[in-house]
Order: structure tokens, then sequence, then C-alpha cells
């Protein structure tokens, strides 16, 4: 199997002139961009990183990131993708754990950075995206590493660590989930395979590349020549604009974003033909919005699922939208498709025997796509890959053909808009204000969101605290995003049998939505 960095290459020798990415009024066809992750494999060799070393970057969808990821796919350097929503502790932490030899950044976290640079003393190397008038003294500009001889070849090998994408665990520190060089070409074979994605295909990417979402579809898309379309955010407007501008043909919405679209004004007034497939993943879509999309769109919808720790093994393709078809098929509308032909699921009870039709359990995948493991944490990757299964910790269960169906989330994730957020490190976050003895975060259904962070406080003795100031101490310590949208006090939280808080009762508690 090529590459990544082969299949940029062999881009540039049979699609020169194509298009290869777009954003604002950037455009590379695939010559240039190869030409330019060449370079920039040469210039981040000049300044001594070495194959395996680690390439940090913290920048919002830009030309330039996918450039950096096409350097680490060029060279065996191996990049490190941060969350530029987290908060700066979160951040720092991040580095400290990647230990990169190297940041590129946007000029716009000069800021950010230049307040943990004291704590990060393992960064040599500072390279700052923008102006020149924006890059501060203490950083180089990113366009001066194109100044050194480009390196003449790719030369990273599929065996080797490609990126490091660090995603939130239960335990309140993220985990750093290394994917090789043969996972990412796994993926991307898999997706243009099962999603059509050629030559022809140009892909709105709209998600943030920090994401093992939005990178693996920009790959599949590069993977047979396509081109990327980048979005620095998510905007109605600019999206249906752009869809008809440049012709997309592929795109990837979370449902918020699907119902936006819908919602939107101008909607009836652009021409969306070109569209060929749209991927909604990361949450669920309600019936009457996919309904609503179907009349929309057309039969173009595909569901996905996936994780970080094995991207997308199953999928509900197009066909397989029935919404008007028998019970069956209605039902499993509600499923999240069939594992692809180069995955194997199975369903496993918590003594480890195989679950029956219809029985949940933990849900096992294994497929070519896996991660090689956590960074620097055994512990976690022993105990999530095991034997090459990943242990999803995800709870469901499979239809008699195979229909994959979530029922529950075993680590208590929440998905708000898209987003996944881990309860205990909200949890944690609450319990260091002095005026909480005692704390639980559940997921609530919100109309919009999905669901929305709820916490369940427990005051400590004596002490008086509100909703706003919790809210207030949360934002000090974790991503905006995370924090709760409402909180509500009470005197004790309910236990079970074993000492455990009951989220299973306090969602039933709190199951009102949250408007």
């Amino acid at each position: 199997m090529p590459t990544p960095g082969q299949i940029i290459q062999r881009n540039a020798q049979f699609h020169p002139h194509r298009t290869a990415l777009v954003c604002g009024g950037q455009r590379l066809t695939h010559a240039q961009y190869a030409d330019r992750v060449s370079r920039l494999a040469g210039g981040l060799r000049a300044q001594g990183l070495q194959r395996g070393e680690r390439l940090a970057i913290l920048a919002m969808n830009c030309v330039e990131y996918l450039e950096t990821y096409g350097a680490a796919e060029w060279s065996g350097i191996v990049l490190t993708t941060v969350n530029w929503r987290l908060a700066a502790a979160e951040v720092a932490w991040i580095l400290a754990d990647a230990r990169p030899r190297a940041l590129v950044f946007e000029a716009q976290y000069a800021a950010l950075v230049d307040s943990l640079r004291p704590q990060l003393r393992g960064i040599e190397c500072w390279f700052c995206i923008g102006p020149a008038e924006q890059c501060p003294a203490w950083a180089q500009r990113y366009e001066a590493l194109f100044d050194a001889a480009p390196d003449a070849a790719p030369s990273a090998r599929n065996d080797e660590p490609l990126c490091i994408i660090y995603t939130s665990g239960t335990t309140g520190r993220p985990k750093g989930v290394v994917q090789s060089h043969r996972a990412q070409a796994a993926l991307s074979e898999i997706l243009s395979s099962e999603l059509a994605l050629g030559g022809d295909t140009r892909l709105l990417a709209i998600a943030p590349l920090f994401h093992i979402g939005a990178r693996s579809l920009s790959a599949g898309a590069q993977w047979r020549g396509g081109a990327v379309v980048l979005h620095r955010g998510f905007d109605a407007d600019a999206v249906l604009r752009c869809i008809e501008a440049e012709r997309i043909t592929a795109i990837h919405l979370v449902p918020t974003m699907v119902q936006a679209l819908l919602d939107a004004p101008g909607f009836g007034s652009h021409d969306l033909s070109s569209l060929r497939m749209l991927m909604y993943a990361a949450a669920p879509m309600p019936l009457p919005l996919l309904r609503r999309a179907l009349a929309a769109f057309g039969p173009i919808l595909v569901n996905g699922y996936g994780q970080t720790e094995i991207n997308l093994p199953t999928l509900l393709h197009a066909w397989q939208h029935q919404p008007d078809g028998s019970a069956e098929q209605r039902r499993r509308l509600a499923s999240v498709g069939q594992p692809h032909p180069r995955c194997e699921l199975r369903i496993v009870a918590d003594d480890g025997r195989a679950c029956a039709v219809a029985e949940p359990g933990e849900v096992l995948a294994r497929s070519d796509t896996a991660m090689s493991g956590y960074w620097n944490n055994p512990e976690a990757s022993a105990q999530t890959l095991r034997d090459g299964w990943v242990h999803t910790g995800d709870i469901g269960y499979l239809d008699d053909e195979g229909y994959l169906f979530l029922v529950d989330r075993k680590k208590d994730m929440i998905i708000s808009g898209g987003e996944n957020i881990y309860s205990r490190e909200v949890e944690q976050a609450l319990l260091e204000h002095p005026a909480v003895q005692d704390v639980a975060v559940i997921g609530v259904p919100d109309a919009y969101w999905g669901e929305a962070v709820q916490a369940v406080v427990v005051p400590a003795a004596g002490a008086t605290v509100d909703e706003a100031t919790l809210i207030a101490h949360a934002r000090g310590l974790i991503a905006g995003y995370k924090c709760p949208k409402s909180v509500a006090f009470v005197e004790a939280l309910p236990l079970l049998a074993t000492g455990k808080v009951s989220k299973r009762e306090l969602r039933a508690q709190f199951a009102s939505p949250v408007q």
C-alpha cells in the first residue's frame, strides 16, 4: 500500500493541474501542493527536526494546516494536533505530554503561546502563520521554512507513527491517539471506496482539522486526486454559497449544522445539485430532521460511527436510508449501519462472552485503521487495545443482519453539537471550587445541541454558591463548550448499592430539555 506521502507525489504526477486545496482566496493545484509539502519538509529538516520527532500545530482550518500534515506524511516527522478551543492549562498539558520539538501556530494564538513558553522548555522552534508584522520576535515566520532545499521524495514508512491526536479520557486527562501512516492510508482507501470519493470529488471540510473526522475525510478525498475546500468555521449562508460556487460534491456535517442549513432563509435560492454525498456523523439524527434533510437534499445522506481510536468502523449508506420503507427499514434508521468489509465487530458482555443478537454489550472493533496505541500511556493502551481489538467503551447491540445500534455510552460521554464531552473532566473542574462537596455531570436533551451539559452539585456544608459562579469557575479550567449549561443543587446524589452515583436516576430526574 502506498504511504500518504506517496499519494501526494502521485497526485502531482497524474493530476498536476487539478485543484488540491481551496481556503478563502488561496488555491493550490496538486503540483503546487506537493511542491510546498516537499519544501516544508526540507525546511523542517533544516531546523533539525528528525524522523519520529514531534511537531505540534495550533491553528484553525487553513491551507497551512494541511501543508503541515503533508510534511509529516512526506518526512516521517510526527504531527501533534492541538485543539484551539481548549483552555490554556489544557493546551499546556498536551504540549508537555507530547514533548514536541517545534510548534506551528497561527498569529492569533501568539499571546497564548507566549504565556506558555516558560512551561514548554522542550520546544526549540516556534513558527508563526500570518503576516510578518504579526509574527512575534521570539518566533520565525512559517513562510521562511520554504527557503530551504526541498526533500526530494517521500521518505516516511507505513509502519511509522504519523500523528498524535488528543482526545479526552474518562479520568479527565486527554489521551494521545497514535495513528500510523498505514492506518491513515487504509482509512483513506476505505473512505474513497465506501463513499465514492474520486478524482472529481470536491469535499467541503468544515469541522476542525484537529479532529480525526475532518482529517480522515480530507485524506479520503485526496487519495484519488480530489479537491478539499476548507472553511474555518461554520456559517450556514457561507456553506450554501460555497456549495453552489465551488460545485461541492461531498460534505460532512453534524446534525445541528444540517438543521441550520435547512432553516437558513436563503436555503431554497441556492443551486445544491452538485452534492452527491452528505455525511452526518458525531451525533444521531432525529427522525423528523432526517426526513427534512432527505426531502431537501435527496437520497445522498450517509451516517458514520467511529472514534479516534478506530475511525469509522460502520456506515449507514444512502441506499439504506428508507424513511418510508418497511418497519424494519425505518427501525434501522436508528442504527449506525454495518461494518465495512475491512472491519470486524464484536459485542461482548462484561464477563467477556459474545452477546447474542439484540443483546447489548461493549462494542469491540478490529480493522487496519486502528490506532497504534496511546502516546506515553501504556496502561491505557493495554486496556483499550487487546489482541488487535479496540474496546470502544460504547454499549450497543447487533441485529440479525449486523446493523449496529448504540444504546449507551459506557464512559458517560456527552455529545453536544458534535463535540465529545466527558463528564468526569467537567466534574473534576467543578470539584476544585471550595463550595462544591460533590458533583455529577450528565447530558440532558437539548432541542438544538442534541445534548447539553448539566451539573448536579452538592454544596459544601455552610457554603453558598450560585450557578453563574460555578460556570465561570469551570471556564477558567476547561474549554467553554465543555462547561455546564445549567447547574442544579441537591442535598445528596443518588447512589447505587456499590456506592457509585446513579447517573441513570439523575438523567431520568433531569430529562426535560434545556431550552
